[in-house]
């Protein structure tokens, strides 16, 4: 059927498959990679792998989680927590990435923005929001008098899922020790979550962001030093592909305009 379609056909196939990146300028048949040799000794003595994270029971799961809470507890600062997510290879999307994305802006910020994942450019690049939406959010920062200097932006994951899909339940679990971690480590005031996975990963709530948006939520762990006040906002992605909620957005902005000059931290 394939064979039917022209190349810019297939390139389009490609692309609502999610492949939007190469690694070779010709393109390779795997099918056809395996020796006759290598294929009989395989089926002779099949060689021991590991579950794939779907096919992993709770056992395995709760080490894994186990073993995040430990790493990501032991850092004591943000290079700590950086270096330890570098080492970390318990989530399966670092070994389709290119890049850790850990952050971008000011550790020392009192407010944090925290969205679902890194993009195609944020993966190439190793920092968060570079891509269109990126550029879209610093100038809705810019809106309410804010940029990258008073504020520090990361995700609940950090490193690209393949194809930008959704990440998936588990992949959230295992960063969310070191999202936590970071939370305590920069102390804010106030978190934006940037998103729907963000916002019910962060806020607990099972809502979409179209529900959640427009309100004040509180964020808390056991090691910060206080609630944080947090709440909802459409992801910039989003917005670029959704414009018609644009409006909904600025008085989001509005909203979390009046709230940095309450707790004067513009």
């Amino acid at each position: 059927m394939i064979e039917n379609l022209s190349t810019a056909e297939i390139l389009r196939w490609y692309l609502d498959a999610g492949v939007d990146e190469t690694t070779s300028d010709a393109p390779q048949n795997r099918f056809n990679e395996v020796a006759p040799k290598e294929a009989s000794a395989a089926q002779k003595s099949p060689a021991k792998t590991a579950p794939a994270p779907a096919q992993q029971g709770p056992a395995v799961a709760e080490t894994l989680l186990h073993d995040a809470c430990k790493i990501a507890a032991a850092a004591s600062s943000i290079e700590e927590l950086n270096k330890a997510l570098l080492d970390y290879d318990g989530c399966a999307l670092k070994k389709t990435a290119t890049n850790l994305v850990f952050g971008d802006g000011n550790p020392k910020a009192k407010i944090v923005l925290i969205g679902e994942g890194p993009g195609a450019q944020e993966d190439r690049q190793g920092v968060p929001f570079v891509g269109p939406g990126g550029q879209l959010l610093d100038k809705m920062l810019a809106s309410i008098g804010l940029d990258r200097t008073q504020v520090f932006l990361s995700n609940i994951v950090f490193w690209r899922p393949p194809g930008n899909r959704t990440p998936t339940a588990q992949e959230t679990t295992l960063c969310m020790p070191f999202v936590e971690r970071l939370m305590e480590l920069i102390d804010p005031e106030v978190l934006i979550t940037l998103g729907g996975p963000a916002a019910k990963s962060m806020l607990a709530e099972t809502a979409g962001v179209g529900r959640l948006r427009g309100k004040w939520y509180t964020y808390a762990t056991p090691k910060l030093s206080r609630p944080v006040q947090a709440t909802a906002l459409f992801h910039p992605d989003y917005l670029l592909s959704s414009p018609a909620h644009k409006r909904e957005a600025w008085q989001d902005l509005l909203m979390i305009r009046d709230k940095v000059e309450s707790l004067d931290l513009s």
